[in-house]
């Protein structure tokens, strides 16, 4: 396919997306506010006068990430509020308390969920929507408080009984067995012969265990079938019966972020010159092999012990550490075993040019698609620091990751992404207690080399392996920075 007839479709996807995305945005206001130190952000149409929906997400996860089932809710009327918890999106305060015992993290998230409730409370029932780790706190919230219809998605508990919760819809992606088989035990605590996808009643308890088809742990907060089928549940316990359409806002966003991806390589032509660059200088496999096996089995036993704790996010201090190592090692091999480095500069005001350029498209494009119809993207003043500390890591390693993979084939590129994601995993063998967490990131990696590794590659061909190392490193240190839950706690686990 050429080169301008991609470019066309790459526009016309990026348009088609954007016109899905917003018509699910259209008439709907979007409030921010706080509930004491808590982010909250109310959807409604003007003049709605439905229930009070209260939606939380999941560990990791951020208000931005649960607005494809707000939206469909806001637009069959109900006023829905979605809030950060501790610790995560843009809450200032880290997670904190005995992550082992009910008592002590949970226990927090559930006073913070009361107080969105109370806030919110006009008399009816406030119903409440939760996904993963938001599903515990939530059914604890319904045994101590009077609540409206739960809505569960992927969830898990050990607080459920027979009785309570009384109204209760679980939801699972198709591709999570052992949250489905919990959503059957807790519908056949009802009925012990009820099957997925029935609904059963007894007395005033009434529940439902359904799937999203093709969906795993992430994709069904986008399920179409899933935001159906909530908005059905809410109808029918609060006796509405407005429906709306739900838009494939889950297809329309990966495609709006492929096309951010794919005009990088557009855009790197258009304002960077070509710069005389080095050829690429690419080894024979077995010394390839050594820059990659060597820096993977080493890392672990060199950062372990400098790990010292002092950041308030889950596993950074050891992320930036194994990072920088990783990084530093690689360099120290490929001038060994290569016998030489061609990193290539194109001058300084072309170099900078594409810095800036590169890093106001990674950052600041792709971060406003992500943040306004995904996840959030935009750090508050609490998470500048520890973008900071993550830079000191990430900056040497994309710069030898760059420098290691310049021009090369397809399996040199996939076989460094594995080199670092078995070294990760050798450190959590090594420290499973302490560095369990690390295995949330291998998903975020992958998804950064996919998105940010494509534009890098774009930019460094006209500018350098150096400027795409750079960069990346910037982009790779903040998006880490926001992702992950800020934690200040005793106890181990989640």
């Amino acid at each position: 396919m050429n080169r301008p007839l991609l470019t066309f479709l790459a526009i016309l996807i990026a348009g088609l997306s954007i016109l899905v995305l917003e018509t699910a945005r259209a008439g709907v206001t979007f409030t921010d506010r706080y509930v004491g130190p808590t982010p909250v952000t109310t959807l409604a149409r003007d003049g709605a006068n439905g229930p009070n929906v209260v939606i939380a997400h999941g560990f990791a996860g951020s208000r931005e990430m649960m607005q494809g089932y707000g939206l469909t809710l806001a637009q069959a009327g109900y006023r829905v509020h979605m809030f950060d918890f501790e610790g995560h999106g843009a809450h200032p305060d880290p997670m904190s308390g005995d992550v082992t015992r009910i008592e002590g993290t949970t226990r927090l998230l559930m006073d913070q969920t009361l107080a969105i409730i109370e806030d919110v409370n006009d008399g009816r029932p406030v119903a409440l929507l939760g996904h993963s780790m938001a599903t515990d706190v939530l059914i604890r919230v319904a045994l101590e408080v009077e609540t409206g219809p739960i809505v569960l998605l992927s969830a898990f508990s050990q607080a459920v009984t027979a009785e309570q919760p009384q109204d209760m819809l679980l939801i699972a992606g198709q591709w999570e067995p052992h949250l489905r088989d919990f959503g059957v035990d807790a519908v056949q605590m009802v009925d012990p012969d009820a099957e997925e996808g029935e609904t059963v009643v007894a007395g005033d308890v009434i529940r439902a265990a359904i799937i999203a088809p093709w969906t795993e742990h992430v994709a069904i907060l986008q399920s179409r079938a899933g935001r159906k089928a909530a908005l059905d549940w809410l109808n029918r316990a609060y006796d509405r019966d407005q429906t709306v359409s739900v838009l494939p806002t889950g297809w329309a966003f990966l495609a709006i972020m492929a096309a951010i991806t794919l005009f990088a390589g557009a855009l790197a032509r258009l304002v960077v010159p070509e710069a005389p660059l080095p050829p690429s200088h690419q080894p024979g496999v077995l010394r390839f092999m050594g820059t990659l096996i060597l820096p993977a089995i080493l890392t672990p036993f060199i950062a372990l012990p400098l790990d010292f704790g002092v950041l308030p996010v889950l596993v950074a201090d050891y992320l930036a550490i194994h990072l920088g190592v990783f990084g530093l090692l690689s360099l120290i091999m490929q001038r060994w075993l290569w016998g030489r480095m061609a990193f290539g500069w194109p001058g300084a005001e072309p170099f900078f040019i594409a810095l800036l350029v590169l890093l106001a498209w990674g950052i600041g494009v792709f971060g406003f698609a992500l943040d306004r119809y995904g996840a959030n993207f935009f750090p508050n003043a609490e998470r500048l620091p520890i973008i900071a500390a993550l830079l000191l890591g990430a900056i040497p390693f994309m710069v030898a990751d760059a420098q290691l993979v310049w021009q090369a084939s397809l399996w040199r590129r996939i076989a460094a992404r594995v080199a670092l994601l078995v070294s990760l995993g050798i450190a959590v063998a090594l420290d499973l207690e302490g560095l369990f967490f690390l295995l949330i990131i291998a998903p975020v990696i992958l998804l950064f080399f996919f998105v940010h590794g494509a534009m890098g590659r774009a930019f460094g061909k006209r500018a350098g392996p150096l400027l795409a190392g750079i960069a990346l490193g910037i982009i790779l240190a903040w998006a880490l920075g926001v992702s992950f839950p800020m934690f200040a706690a005793t106890g181990a686990g989640t």
